[in-house]
């Protein structure tokens, strides 16, 4: 399960250093966004490498790669902006956000779809879950987002974070970007409290994929959380490092 009083105490001991200097921000974002943008398209089967999505990111073409895979990078990266723009801004997370960010991920690659709930009934290969029937897409994402601002609040920033990916994907609104899309919405929590963004690497996709159906089929979301729960304390990592201090307190 997700450890709060240890993400807790970590997080104030990095309350300690703020404000970090810009210098020291502007590094660690770059690094995140970088590996965020690889690993959240590999987990969905980008081919695109660390070093090449750092090249496309750059501006520049990667031969004998799909354009799809180009614009997966870039739109991602953009998709984070805003992200961070709708925490910036305290805005509400509101349908009118998440469908705003589902169109960033999808931009010049299915503008049809992107933003738009899906319109017929999809099957997650490997899957045990089956996500709603269409016809009830909208009325289940209405009460997710109502969830998520009437009893969301009550949950630890983390655990609300690991829910709200959780519960996102369970009714797999849109046609495709349901994973980039739930893994930003999940760092939005993070950010909005003050945690640091997690990055769930690619290599760790199996036991992803496997915790959330059980989580979907079973209602145990104890393995979710323990996967959320670890990468939220390893995002404190490059903090320490980029800070020049000891992991632990």
């Amino acid at each position: 399960m997700i450890d709060v009083e240890r993400l807790d105490a970590l997080k104030h001991r990095l309350d300690g250093f703020r404000p970090v200097p810009a210098s020291v921000l502007a590094n660690l974002h770059e690094d995140l966004v970088l590996r965020w943008t690889y690993h959240s398209n590999a987990i969905e089967g980008s081919t695109l490498t660390l070093q090449e999505t750092k090249v496309v990111l750059e501006g520049v073409t990667i031969g004998g790669k799909t354009l799809r895979e180009h614009f997966e990078a870039i739109n991602h990266r953009d998709a984070i902006e805003y992200v961070e723009a709708v925490v910036a801004n305290d805005e509400p997370f509101s349908l009118h956000m998440i469908r705003s960010v589902h169109a960033l991920i999808l931009k010049n690659i299915d503008d049809e779809n992107a933003g738009a709930w899906r319109r017929f009934n999809v099957t997650i290969s490997g899957a045990r879950h089956v996500p709603p029937d269409v016809l009830h897409v909208p009325e289940q994402m209405e009460a997710f987002a109502h969830w998520h601002e009437s009893d969301g609040p009550s949950l630890h920033p983390v655990e609300l974070a690991a829910r709200t990916h959780a519960d996102f994907v369970k009714i797999h609104p849109f046609m495709d970007g349901n994973g980039r899309t739930a893994r930003l919405l999940m760092n939005l929590d993070l950010m909005r409290n003050g945690f640091p963004p997690v990055v769930l690497p690619v290599e760790q996709r199996l036991a992803y994929y496997d915790s959330l159906d059980t989580a979907h089929v079973e209602g145990n979301y104890a393995a979710f959380f323990d996967i959320i729960g670890e990468l939220a304390m390893r995002a404190f990592d490059p903090y320490w490092h980029a800070l020049g201090v000891e992991k632990e307190p």
